[in-house]
Parts: structure tokens; C-alpha cells; sequence
């Protein structure tokens, strides 16, 4: 099985603009993430950036990478990756997991090889531990079913604990896979309404009722970037990482 893994880096996030390029331990977060998932079992992995300032560093770093156009979604432009690179699992890791490793990345491709025969989809999700996390809207919440499925995923909290609370509430990490079929499904359906409400746009997926395979991923220690001041946290968390 051929896999391409890559890592969408856009210049403008609203929240935090430039984060590619944000050092980290004097390196831009886009080139520590990089480092990381080469060594894991993927056969080849580029960047996918559709901005000349993140392209310029990469370069300077002979770090392989792509232009794309502007694209409103990572999927979409992994989608224009797909058109252009060939490969049985097309993995997306995100460019501001800068505390990703490896063995992580290895764990989506637990999956039963024969799924590839019609769209496939899969994501690695975490228990949520921390209060904090739990209601941050930033943390996108999962919903499975028995066979570790999404049903339904939410920046809200979700189960709502009526009646119990006896259940794990679950978060979704960085790390996913698709097909070449789901990509250009994706690509071809117009965004949906709850895609559109919850600002989910894997939501496209679940609701056109495409199956989304989920792998739970145990002591999973990564933190999205989003902000600046979850730039300073992962970085006090590498500095203790690196001093032991």
C-alpha cells in the first residue's frame, strides 16, 4: 500500500496569523512537525501550502513541498495534492500539531485494507482528561458508535451527561487518512448545513452518510495550536521534553 502523508500550512489563520512559520524552540512549527512524521512509516512526506512565505522556508530547509491554490479547507487542498501525487492513503497531518510523533502517525494505518474499495475516511481521536479541554470550542468532541464510528462530532460538549455520566468524552487529533474516492467525494458535494453550523467540515462526510472510521489513540500528549498562548505552553512543554 503506496501512503503520502501531508501537512496543509495556510498563512491566514484568523486566530493566528503566520502559525506555520512560528518558531518553537528557534524552529518554525511547520518544519518541526515535518521532522517528526518522516520518521514515521509513511512513505513520503510533503508540505502543501499555497503561500510564498511558508513556501521560502521550506525551501531553505529542503523540505519537499507543494503551491497550491487557496483553499478553504485542509481536505480540499489535499484533495488538489491527490490530483497530482498517486497514493492508496492520502494521511493529512496537521501543521500545528508540533507535538506529534511518530508511533501516533503509525496508528492510522490500523485499518482493514479491503475498506478501500469505496470512499474511507479515518481519524485519531484521544480521551479528553482535562476539564479545560473539554469545553474549549477548539477541541472538536466525537460521538461513536460500538464499532468506532462517528456519529456525530461537535466544538460543543457532547454526550450531554442528562441522566449519566458514565462514558468518555473523546477529541479529535490531528492525524487523518482518506482514499482518492473520498477526497473527490468531498471535493464534488457542496459543504452542508451542520458542516456549515458547526464549522466541522468533516461533517461532510458524516452527513452524506459516508462511513468515518475513528482509532483511539491512549496517552496521546499533543495540543493544537491555535493561539499564541498555545504556542507558549507547547513550547515550556518541549524545553521539559528536552531537559529530561
Amino acid at each position: 500500500m503506496k501512503t503520502l502523508g501531508i501537512i496543509p500550512a495556510r498563512f491566514g489563520s484568523s486566530r493566528f496569523v503566520g502559525k506555520p512559520l512560528a518558531q518553537i524552540c528557534g524552529k518554525a512549527m511547520v518544519i518541526r512537525v515535518y521532522e517528526e512524521a518522516i520518521k514515521s512509516k509513511l512513505d513520503k512526506i510533503i508540505v502543501a501550502t499555497d503561500d510564498e512565505r511558508i513556501a521560502s522556508v521550506l525551501k531553505n530547509a529542503k523540505i519537499p513541498f507543494m503551491m497550491t491554490k487557496k483553499h478553504e479547507s485542509g481536505i480540499s487542498r489535499i484533495w488538489e495534492v491527490s490530483n497530482h501525487f498517486e497514493a492508496d492513503l492520502y494521511v493529512q497531518i496537521n501543521g500545528d500539531e508540533p507535538l506529534i510523533k511518530p508511533r501516533i502517525i503509525n496508528k492510522v494505518l490500523n485499518f482493514n485494507k479491503n475498506s478501500l474499495k469505496k470512499e474511507f475516511v479515518i481519524n485519531l481521536i484521544a480521551k479528553i482528561k482535562n476539564p479545560i479541554e473539554l469545553s474549549d470550542p477548539s477541541n472538536v468532541k466525537f460521538v461513536l458508535n460500538k464499532a468506532k464510528e462517528a456519529l456525530y462530532m461537535s466544538r460543543n460538549i457532547i454526550p450531554c451527561g442528562f441522566k449519566s455520566l458514565n462514558f468518555n468524552y473523546y477529541k479529535h487529533l490531528g492525524v487523518l487518512g482518506y482514499n482518492k474516492k473520498a477526497l473527490d467525494f468531498f471535493h464534488h458535494q457542496n459543504p452542508t448545513n451542520l458542516e456549515q453550523i458547526e464549522g466541522i467540515e468533516l461533517l461532510r462526510f458524516v452527513e452524506n452518510r459516508i462511513v468515518f472510521h475513528c482509532v483511539e489513540i491512549a496517552n496521546a500528549k499533543m495540543l493544537s495550536v491555535d493561539t499564541p498562548k498555545d504556542l507558549q505552553i507547547v513550547e515550556q512543554l518541549l524545553k521539559k521534553e528536552q531537559n529530561g
